[in-house]
């Protein structure tokens, strides 16, 4: 028997040796975006935890023993709003020693996007309902670092990529896109500046229509092309990656 083969040990014995780091539960919280009435909202719900009582929290559960992690973050969209057809992205582990009551908890969060207007959810339960993002001081857990950390995120990402239009209807106007850019990066966009970086970065069609039923003068109406519309529906993506 060589050196090598005295070395080895089975599975099982690491797991024995080992037995505290084999309890660590593992969890998915999911940041559920959404823009209504030129604000981004935030999906949350009221937790059922005595520790956190009266606050709210973002969606998450444990991932269960047969699940991956992909599997779970679907599982938990579909089960809170009905939906498993939505742009769905990783973004980073959250392990603080005491984040949870519990016991040791490692989360892996994710956001996602939603135009509110155009899909039916599932509020019906433990006063789930959207929040306005700019408005939210304190949540359960780490759930506001969470928040702020997938907030970011999203507000680098719209800038280089077209996943914001996955927050809005399927026409819009370049009114309508300003101001969701607006929402999201918190600030004000100069309205000359913005269209001609629209324009440079050449991902809108101009439909030939225009806008009915606003209280200000009519605007040409848009959509997304084609090819660059990102299929939300069970993506394997990685952080950073389109």
């Amino acid at each position: 028997m060589t050196e090598r083969e005295l070395r080895l040990k089975t599975a099982e014995i690491e797991k024995i040796s080992h037995i505290d780091y084999f309890n660590i539960a593992i969890s998915v919280d999911c940041v559920i975006f959404g823009y209504d009435d030129k604000e981004l909202k935030v999906l949350l719900i009221k937790s059922d935890l005595e520790e956190f009582a009266g606050l709210f929290s973002l969606l998450g559960d444990l991932i269960r023993p047969d699940e991956d992690l992909e599997t779970a973050s679907y599982r938990i969209l579909k089960e809170r709003t009905g939906l498993d057809d939505v742009y769905l992205e990783q973004v980073q582990a959250f392990g603080s020693i005491k984040r949870h009551p519990s016991g040791r908890v490692i989360t892996i969060a994710y956001y996602s996007l939603i135009d509110i207007k155009h899909h039916k959810m599932q509020l019906s339960h433990n006063e789930l309902n959207w929040h306005p993002v700019n408005e939210l001081k304190k949540l359960a857990f780490d759930h506001k670092l969470i928040l702020d950390t997938c907030l970011l995120r999203l507000q680098q990402r719209v800038l280089e990529t077209p996943i914001v239009f996955n927050l809005l209807p399927e026409k819009f106007s370049l009114r309508e896109l300003q101001e969701l850019y607006e929402a999201i990066l918190g600030i004000g966009l100069d309205r000359r500046n913005f269209r001609k970086k629209i324009s440079i970065k050449d991902w809108l069609i101009d439909i030939g229509e225009i806008e009915n039923d606003v209280p200000h003068r009519p605007g040409k109406l848009y959509k997304l092309k084609p090819e660059l519309k990102i299929k939300p529906a069970r993506r394997k993506l990685q952080p950073g990656k389109s």
